[in-house]
């Protein structure tokens, strides 16, 4: 990004200078081209159709972004057999040479870097550097599933020879690709989790079927644009729009396809697990279903840091994250102060117009999560929790034509109240005090999720807290972040329990392998 600065989430906090020069240059170019239809990709070609949807600015309701294609069955079939019939030359291609294709396809990302950060911006509601670290990340995910291909030789390895007298017995393991992947990404981290799973996808052999959030469609447009700009042959990516319900449903229905990546809700997820299973034989499945991540701040922590890292984990992305810290659990010595402490920053957070460099929290995604988030309000009052911040939502001056929630953190909430349990996906974060440690990793380990998880304390405490937390990502004594934050390569994010599926982690040294079976080729010859 430039010489000297990685955009990472954890960087993200202290830009330097150029990253808003060129993130308003390139939002005013934006802003001058909006409102303009744009088509699926389908075997390589545009794909309009008769039903269109708009794409909508949740800070601003009255802005159309652009106007995008509502697909039904036959697109969806049509994509599946561009898929198919791409399937054989893409998947026989030597895997260095797929892997040249997906790196130019990140080296495009980063010239467009700019471009893309404002449009998610746009179209999510993230703060600037929020928006551009997705696309950062996005890039990076696509030279991490690269770098893995590589640095595993492909996935070909010569197994032991068998000890026959007078032959030579050689096997060798190979990794094959499966064939038509399809890949459902949610509306929070539209750039990341449609490029991350279609990267390693792709780099494996697999053609692949990208179906994004009604929300979010024009940021993986941008995706698909980057891949065809690389040099990939028709049909070997598609790109569809429209309802879950319709064409989503058609694509995962469909027998043809071989293997699904999902991100998003629980329940929306363990549907597809269950249709996906009605097939002929068991298929791949890799389902990441969001979290209710805990914080757990002992006696002996810096609270400082604590407040900060606890702070940027609640409300950033207005709390619309799967990695968002959802409920703090606090030693009692220190619970006091903490609350303070985070009252204070949380106070201090800016609301408004994500695109503005100064701003923090945008606003949720849509009217849905605006109800939400009232309705959510309601329930806490009614059971007795009381609002230290927030608890409203905003809806005067420049926040009249958006949906603008107020950083919330709640307090006194009976623990035996639902939402200490649910995930809730807007900017609540419920605390609590404990009598001990071993009282807050009950509470934390308590739920149906696993996703992430933090810690706050003296670092002998560290390793207790490792051995004893059932998450799959999880960090001790970070400012950057309480629970969210990871990056490919330095932290692989994924869930145990109810937030994931494989139990091997994106961005990490075992995921690749999860798009691949398994083939062994014995070749026996007289010596």
């Amino acid at each position: 990004m430039t010489e000297t600065f990685k955009l990472t989430y954890g960087t993200m906090f202290n830009p330097p200078e150029e990253l808003h020069i060129r993130f308003s240059e390139a939002l005013r170019n934006v802003r001058e081209n909006l409102g303009k239809e744009h088509g699926m990709i389908i075997n390589g070609k545009e794909r309009f159709t008769e039903e269109k949807f708009e794409d909508r600015n949740p800070a601003n309701t009255d802005m159309v972004l652009g106007i995008f294609q509502k697909g039904g069955i036959t697109d969806a079939r049509d994509a599946v057999e561009a898929a198919k019939k791409a399937f054989p030359v893409w998947s026989r291609m030597n895997w260095q040479d797929r892997v040249a294709l997906i790196r130019k396809a990140a080296e495009i990302m980063d010239r467009r870097i700019f471009e893309m950060g404002a449009v998610i911006a746009l179209e999510v509601g993230k703060n600037r550097m929020e928006a551009l670290g997705d696309v950062a990340e996005t890039a990076d995910l696509f030279r991490y599933a690269c770098s893995q291909m590589e640095a595993n030789n492909g996935f070909i390895h010569e197994m032991g020879r068998d000890p026959f007298v007078g032959y030579i017995s050689t096997n060798v393991s190979v990794l094959r690709p499966y064939g038509v992947w399809l890949v459902i990404s949610p509306f929070n981290f539209p750039c990341a989790l449609t490029g991350g799973p279609t990267a390693a996808a792709l780099v494996t052999g697999n053609t692949v079927i990208m179906k994004p959030a009604t929300d979010t469609p024009w940021t993986t447009r941008l995706i698909a644009e980057c891949l065809r700009e690389a040099g990939l042959p028709d049909g070997v990516f598609n790109y569809v729009t429209g309802p879950g319900s319709t064409v989503g449903q058609a694509l995962i229905d469909d027998p043809a396809i071989a293997g699904v990546t999902f991100t998003g809700s629980y329940d929306v997820g363990m549907k597809i697990f269950r249709d996906f299973a009605q097939g002929r034989w068991v298929r791949p499945t890799i389902l990441e279903l969001g979290g209710k991540n805990p914080a757990i701040v002992s006696r002996h922590a810096d609270l400082d840091t604590a407040a900060i890292g606890i702070v940027r984990s609640a409300f950033g992305l207005q709390g619309q994250k799967c990695s968002a810290c959802s409920r703090v659990y606090i030693e009692e010595p220190v619970y006091e102060p903490l609350i303070e402490k985070l009252v204070e920053l949380t106070n201090k957070l800016t609301i408004g117009d994500p695109t503005d460099r100064n701003v923090y929290l945008g606003p949720v995604v849509n009217r849905s999560s605006y109800r939400d988030f009232q309705n959510f309000c309601e329930e806490i009052s009614q059971a007795g929790g009381r609002f230290l911040t927030g608890g409203k939502i905003l809806t005067e001056g420049e926040y009249a034509k958006g949906y603008f929630c107020a950083p919330t953190l709640v307090a006194d909430l009976p623990l035996t109240h639902r939402l200490w349990k649910h995930e809730m996906f807007v900017p609540i974060t419920t605390v609590t005090k404990v009598s001990d440690l071993d009282e807050a990793m009950r509470y934390a380990n308590d739920v149906d999720y696993g996703l992430t998880a933090g810690f706050y304390g003296a670092p002998e405490e560290a390793d207790w807290f490792f051995d004893n937390i059932e998450a799959g990502v999880n960090y001790v004594n970070r400012p950057q972040g309480a629970t969210t934050g990871a990056w490919p390569g330095f932290q692989p994010f994924g869930g145990w329990k109810g937030s994931g599926a494989s139990g091997k982690n994106a961005g990490g040294l075992y995921y690749l392998q999860l798009y691949m079976r398994e083939q062994i080729h014995t070749h026996v010859r007289k010596a």
